[in-house]
């Protein structure tokens, strides 16, 4: 089950500031789901789990709406 944050609407860098905070509530192997609207979302969560070493499972794009699963390593 994952944890779900929604950051639709918002611009860089809130999504990647919330899912920072958020991500400390997730166990570690836990999953946090990002949903965003920002098309600069993509490399922004890309470098995020590069940076902080969490696994970007994957991300996909439906009707404007940008989903990330983001499996906390650490």
């Amino acid at each position: 089950m994952a944890t779900v944050l929604d950051t639709k609407g918002l611009n860089c860098p809130l999504p990647i500031l919330r899912a920072k905070k958020a991500i400390k509530d997730v166990p570690v192997g836990g999953v946090l789901q990002v949903l965003a609207t920002d098309p600069g979302a993509v490399k922004d969560f890309e470098a995020f789990c590069r940076s902080t070493g969490q696994q970007l499972v994957n991300w996909n794009e439906a009707g404007g709406i940008y989903t990330f699963n983001i499996k906390k390593v650490a």
